[in-house]
């Protein structure tokens, strides 16, 4: 019997786009961060990022590895912190790389809207299903985007990679998700944009899943094996309802 369906975010319930490799986001971040006596050009933000971000990967010995983003700010800061830097309020110095992360996501955000029909399919489901969602990416970023799009009500748990250090197909994000909903792999479906990341980590687990064929994702991860295939999110209703008649004739 399904009881409960798991979503993956960006891709699948938001369209959303961003750009880390715009010239004009690092121009950004190194001019608030001159506001804060951190001085480094755009040039040299732009590089620290990236090599910061490869480290964190490298060095957390994951499989699938994930950055963090506050830490990533704060290694900056602390780096090249001048003494005007050093005699900013406390209190906005431990906010400092938080907000810098947030500055930085604002600024390399381009597009950010749920796709048709998701707000009402969503209603629709959560009558008759526990939702839940597992999502790559920033948990300062994810649960302020929900919010933004006007869709954090739907989800509980809402699990995201940064506060693990690891990003799916792996396992056990899937499995804190499952631990979280008290629920059985067979009880519930996943949905996702992506095949490898979303349906093969569902395949892996045991969970039955709907592939979203929307404008993001891999497409072409051919191991993966979607139970159905969706290319309107107005059409999950009903994929869902026919694996939860399959599951109910093998009870």
């Amino acid at each position: 019997m399904i009881r409960g369906l798991i979503f993956d975010i960006n891709g699948t319930v938001t369209d959303i786009l961003t750009n880390e490799g715009n010239d004009d986001l690092y121009r950004v971040v190194s001019n608030f961060l001159m506001y804060q006596g951190v001085f480094l050009s755009a040039e040299e933000a732009k590089k620290i990022y990236f090599d910061i971000n490869d480290r964190q990967r490298v060095d957390s010995g994951e499989e699938y590895p994930e950055f963090d983003a506050v830490e990533l700010f704060a290694e900056i800061i602390e780096k090249k912190a001048t003494d005007y830097t050093k005699r900013l309020p406390q209190k906005k110095l431990k906010l400092l790389p938080e907000i810098t992360a947030e500055l930085f996501r604002a600024a390399s955000l381009f597009q950010l809207k749920p796709y048709p029909d998701v707000k009402t399919t969503l209603k629709k489901l959560k009558k008759k299903y526990k939702i839940a969602a597992v999502s790559d990416g920033q948990s300062l970023w994810a649960k302020a985007e929900l919010n933004a799009v006007g869709l954090s009500e739907f989800f509980d748990p809402l699990l995201v990679s940064s506060d693990f250090g690891y990003r799916k197909p792996d396992g056990r994000l899937f499995k804190k998700a499952l631990k979280k909903m008290k629920m059985k792999p067979d009880e519930v479906i996943f949905i996702g944009n992506d095949l490898y990341r979303d349906i093969y980590g569902a395949n892996e687990m045991g969970m039955k899943s709907v592939f979203f064929r929307s404008n993001q994702g891999d497409h072409t991860y051919l191991p993966a094996k979607p139970d159905q295939t969706i290319l309107k999110f107005a059409d999950l209703e009903k994929a869902v309802e026919e694996l939860a008649k399959e599951a109910k004739k093998k009870d």
